[in-house]
């Protein structure tokens, strides 16, 4: 006997093109490989559900060899049960992520997910300037145009040149910007015997927040960076494959870091990092006036971005967010959103 199914799902795999090599602390991209999942019923085969399963080779915890089969799985799943069961998927963020969005697409009947100002278009959210890695050349000629579309908060990735390199583009940013938020993201580029060190030379430079400075696994190391070190820490790796509620207590009991950093196809969708929001706002002390995280994107393509800037706009966090600007990709055909000098506006241009 064959089991009603309440939708029919279809899984088509996609490989979008970068403009330019995007340098990461996992390497250099050209291509993004990343799987979109189609949602519908079979009385209303109009009506389509769409989002993004993108996980990032060597970066997401549940990347791997089997990762069709499972996301086969968890439509199936989906097909049988009527819902996205969160639960089953705690332990795969970006299948769960991708699930959430095409059942929030098709529930709401179109790509404004939410009800709220910014997915009405009547407001923008603020982001960062984003530097890529690259040799001191390249990563200047960034800040410099960054400057000049007058962003008020830049992150720029480093351990990727000398550090003393690193400082100097910091030092030109503070000489021709003085008010502008500087933060950084070292991707666990330092050692443990080096890191205060380099923190103390950092933090000179009057930044906001270090990402990662160390990299994930060394808990009692980063504890005490946090507990000791004069510049902000913010967690980023660190939360990768942290996905049970008693584990994520458990390591911002431990580390108690400055800041969280949230990405939904890393750290458990929707329903994972709101968990991380909440669990901010009990450990971290963390207030809607004061928040101790902020959201970032990660590579998705305009699809997957549009997902997680409208949920984040639903959350009132007034930081710059480490949100993508949609125009990374030649071959993205969406533009749901676009930006305007530092902040992203959804825009529904279809």
């Amino acid at each position: 006997m064959v089991k009603e199914r309440f939708y029919k799902t279809e899984v088509v795999p996609r490989c979008l093109t970068f403009k330019r090599p995007a340098g990461t602390s996992r390497g250099v991209y050209t291509t993004r490989k990343l799987w979109e999942v189609r949602i519908r019923k079979e009385d209303e085969p109009s009506v389509i559900g769409i989002g993004e399963c993108a996980p990032l080779p060597d970066l997401s915890c549940d990347y791997g060899v089997d990762y069709e089969i499972t996301l086969s799985k968890a439509c199936l799943d989906l097909e049988q049960k009527g819902y996205v069961d969160t639960e089953s998927l705690r332990h795969y963020p970006s299948i769960l992520f991708g699930l959430e969005m095409a059942m929030r697409h098709y529930e709401q009947g179109g790509w404004r997910h939410y009800d709220t100002p910014f997915s009405r278009g009547q407001a923008g959210i603020p982001i960062n300037g984003l530097i890529w890695m690259g040799d001191y050349k390249y990563m200047l000629e960034q800040v410099e145009e960054k400057m000049k579309e007058g962003f008020r908060c830049v992150k720029l990735k480093i351990g990727a040149i000398d550090f003393d390199r690193e400082l100097s583009l910091l030092k030109h940013i503070r000489a021709h910007a003085k008010e502008i938020e500087l933060r950084v993201d070292a991707n666990g580029a330092f050692t443990p015997s080096e890191a205060m060190d380099k923190l103390k030379r950092l933090a000179e430079m009057d930044l906001h927040s270090i990402e990662q400075p160390i990299r994930a696994g060394q808990l009692e190391e980063m504890a005490h960076l946090a507990a000791e070190s004069p510049l902000p820490i913010a967690l980023d790796e660190e939360l990768i494959g942290c996905n049970a509620p008693d584990e994520k207590r458990r390591l911002l009991e431990t580390i108690h870091p400055q800041y969280i950093i949230l990405k939904p196809s890393l750290h458990g969708g929707i329903a994972g990092c709101t968990e991380w929001v909440h669990l901010a706002e009990t450990i971290l002390g963390s207030t809607p006036e004061r928040p101790k995280w902020w959201v970032t994107s990660a590579l998705e393509s305009q699809i997957g971005l549009n997902a997680i800037a409208q949920w984040c706009a639903t959350l009132g966090n007034p930081l710059p967010q480490g949100l993508g600007t949609g125009e990374i990709f030649k071959d993205d055909k969406h533009r749901l959103i676009q930006r305007k000098g530092d902040t992203i506006w959804f825009s529904n241009d279809l």
